[in-house]
């Protein structure tokens, strides 16, 4: 697998990365999706729920970078190993419980 992080050392968001980073996606941005699930919910214009996306993203970006400062090695392990087996958990459990022991979610 190629690196999983840019030039300036910000992961890239990746398929395997996003997967790998769900559980913690699910727990930290919580509040962020469901206001742009809501908004998207009640409003079928996309233009209106656009700030609501980018504080999405913006949250998304900000953990994947606190991930990677935090457990270099553990995330690029599980990351890794679910780009290799195509997102398929069931493969990856080891790299999974190393990396949610060195990060667990909040």
């Amino acid at each position: 697998m190629a690196s999983t992080v840019d030039a300036v050392r910000d992961p890239i968001p990746t398929s395997a990365v996003l997967m790998a980073s769900s559980k913690h996606i699910a727990t930290k941005c919580r509040s962020q999706n469901v206001a742009f699930l809501n908004c998207k919910k009640d409003d079928p214009n996309p233009e209106k729920c656009l700030n609501k996306g980018h504080k999405v993203t913006r949250c998304v970006f900000s953990l994947l970078r606190e991930l990677h400062q935090k457990c270099t090695k553990e995330m690029d392990a599980y990351a890794g190993c679910m780009y290799y087996h195509t997102d398929e958990f069931e493969l990856c459990r080891k790299e999974q419980e190393e990396f949610e022991k060195a990060c667990p979610f909040e």
